[in-house]
């Protein structure tokens, strides 16, 4: 029953603080938008290695007369989010 109780008031006292944060400047939103394209182009760049490192396995144990594994296409260079401009008033 204590456990219980413990829950509880930890999971309002966790939903009010969070209900209090404030919204990002529009600094932390520009930095928080390049870490995002910043990790969706390392997920891109990940991938294009396995997929290389795969076709150099698969290229070693393949029989003669089998196809060759299908061609990786490389992701372009990263290029940073462009920021919205500011609504003229």
């Amino acid at each position: 029953m204590k456990k219980i109780i413990a829950f509880t008031f930890c999971a309002f006292t966790a939903a009010s603080v969070m209900a209090a944060l404030p919204p990002l400047t529009p600094e932390a939103q520009e930095a928080a938008t390049l870490a995002k394209a910043k990790a969706a182009y390392g997920d891109r760049m990940g991938a294009f290695q396995l997929c290389q490192a795969q076709n150099r396995v698969a290229d070693r144990f393949r029989v003669s007369g089998t196809a060759a594994p299908a061609a990786c296409t490389a992701p372009p260079p990263f290029v940073a989010p462009v920021a919205a401009a500011p609504a003229a008033k």
